[in-house]
């Protein structure tokens, strides 16, 4: 039996209608690159590095909860990857995972935040394909 939980939600204060609830989202952005002709990695294993680095960026001390949406989107490739975790770098608590065997960076988590606080930073990127 798999029990989904719901997702948690956070009160935010708006300027319009005072006191507003808002789910928390964690966005990874996975490298689309690794799955074509010069890496040519399986989907599976793709899917592995976008849970290591999820799993990895939920081991660090923080104080939001487990239960959260999480939204995995594509980079062209590596450089893409890591311009966008320099970025983040001032900002946005983040993690970038670094693949050890092949030492590759393949993916990055943010921490759970409500999509109005990171929209900035990931709108340019599209839903893993």
């Amino acid at each position: 039996v798999c029990i989904i939980p719901t997702p948690y939600y956070r009160e935010e204060k708006t300027a319009a209608s005072g006191t507003e609830l808002q789910f928390l989202v964690q966005y990874l952005m996975l490298r689309k690159n690794l799955s074509q002709a010069l890496f040519s990695w399986q989907v599976d294993t793709l899917v592995a590095q976008a849970c290591h680095t999820a799993t990895a960026h939920s081991c660090l001390p923080r104080q939001e909860p487990e239960h959260v949406l999480k939204v995995i989107l594509e980079t062209p490739e590596e450089m893409a990857l890591k311009e966008l975790a320099e970025t983040l770098q001032q900002n946005i608590d983040h993690m970038l995972w670094l693949e050890q065997r092949e030492n590759i960076t393949t993916c990055i988590a943010l921490r759970p935040y409500s999509k109005g606080e990171v929209t900035q930073y990931v709108e340019k990127f599209q839903l893993f394909k």
